[in-house]
C-alpha cells in the first residue's frame, strides 16, 4: 500500500517494514528535550490558530527518506481537511493514492493495484498520530515535549517529542508560519527514516463539500475490509 502503507505495506516510505519496538528501546524524549528551550508561546498560538480553523486545502510535496539506503521518493498532491477530523489526501504525482478519512471509515485505494483497502477511523484518532500532528490537531501540551528551535527563514521551528513514542514517530519537526499554521512537518521514525511532508500552497477555511470525503469503490476494484480485523496498527496506515 502506498501513502497509508508508507506515511498517512509499500509506499511513502519506501515499502518498508515495520516491527513492534519495546518501549525501553525507543529514545527518552526527555533526555534530548533538556538542551532545548521550551516552547509555550508557540505551542498556545498554535492551539488558538487551530481552535478557530474550520478547514483547510492545501498542495503538498512529501519526500520520503530511508535512512539507511538514502533512497528518496518525491510526491506530490493535494489534501483537504474539515474538522473533527475528515481527510481527503490524493498523491498525483509519483505514486497515485487517494486516502479518504471520515467519522466512520477510512479508505485506501491505489489505482494501480487495483485494490481499495477499508480500515476503522480509530487508527488515525490517536494524538500521536502523523495526520493529526501534520492538520494541528495533535495535542502537544498533552502528547508531546516540545522544544523551540527558533527560526529557520519565514518558519518558527518546534522539535516534538511523544512522551510515549512508538516505532512510526520518535520525533518530529514542524514548521509554523506567522500566522501559526502548520507548513511543514518531518516525521522520524525509529529506524531514522523521514517522511517529510511540505506545503506548497495553504488555504485555511477553505470551502470543502460533503462528496470530498466520499469514496466509493470503483467497479472491478478488490476491497480488502480490515475494520473488523483485530491488530491492525497505525504503521499500516502511514507507514
Amino acid at each position: 500500500m502506498k501513502f497509508m502503507h508508507a506515511m498517512l505495506g509499500t509506499g511513502a516510505l519506501v515499502a518498508l517494514t515495520m516491527l513492534p519496538v519495546p518501549f525501553a528501546q525507543l529514545p527518552l524524549p526527555g533526555c534530548v528535550a533538556a538542551v532545548q528551550a521550551a516552547a509555550p508561546q508557540e505551542v498556545a498560538q498554535l492551539k488558538t490558530t487551530y481552535a478557530a480553523l474550520q478547514s483547510f486545502r492545501a498542495t503538498f510535496e512529501q519526500t520520503l527518506t530511508h535512512q539507511e539506503s538514502g533512497k528518496k521518493e518525491v510526491r506530490k498532491g493535494t489534501l483537504l481537511f474539515r474538522k473533527p477530523l475528515s481527510i481527503r489526501w490524493e498523491t498525483r504525482e509519483g505514486t497515485q493514492e487517494l486516502l479518504v478519512v471520515t467519522p466512520s471509515e477510512i479508505w485506501d485505494y491505489i489505482p494501480d493495484e487495483e485494490i481499495a483497502y477499508r480500515y476503522p477511523p480509530e487508527l488515525v484518532q490517536d494524538s500521536r498520530s502523523i495526520i493529526q500532528v501534520l492538520t494541528g490537531q495533535a495535542a502537544l501540551d498533552k502528547d508531546f515535549d516540545v522544544n523551540s528551535e527558533g527560526r529557520k527563514g519565514a518558519f518558527r521551528v518546534l522539535h516534538l517529542y511523544p512522551k510515549d513514542p512508538s516505532p512510526q514517530m520518535v520525533e518530529a519537526r514542524i514548521y509554523l508560519d506567522d500566522k501559526g499554521y502548520i507548513q511543514r512537518a518531518d516525521i522520524v521514525d525509529f529506524y531514522g527514516n523521514h517522511n517529510d511532508v511540505r506545503f506548497t500552497d495553504f488555504n485555511a477555511n477553505a470551502r470543502v463539500k460533503d462528496q470530498d470525503f466520499r469514496f466509493t469503490p470503483p467497479k472491478g476494484v478488490e476491497v480488502e475490509d480490515r475494520t473488523q480485523k483485530k491488530g491492525v496498527e497505525e504503521r499500516e496506515l502511514f507507514k
